[in-house]
């Protein structure tokens, strides 16, 4: 399980995006923008207000780190 909480104009967020994409991986996109349940959510998991804060499974991973998501996905 992936979730991704971002926002339209974060460019982080549309490059971990992009990059799952690129290796066939799905996830589900949360648009803390404007979903402010998510918003929430998202600080309550990380502690943090920035994104992309990406979520696989129950790891949570603050910003676009590919070593550690590489590391997470076994890629």
């Amino acid at each position: 399980m992936i979730n991704i909480y971002s926002t339209p104009s974060c460019p982080y967020c549309h490059m971990v995006k992009d990059y799952l994409k690129s290796k066939n991986i799905s996830f589900t996109d949360y648009n803390v923008a404007e979903d402010h349940d998510k918003a929430q959510e998202m600080i309550e998991k990380s502690g943090q207000m920035g994104v992309p804060v990406v979520e696989i499974d129950n790891n949570i991973i603050v910003g676009f780190d590919k070593p550690e998501i590489d590391r997470l996905l076994n890629l």
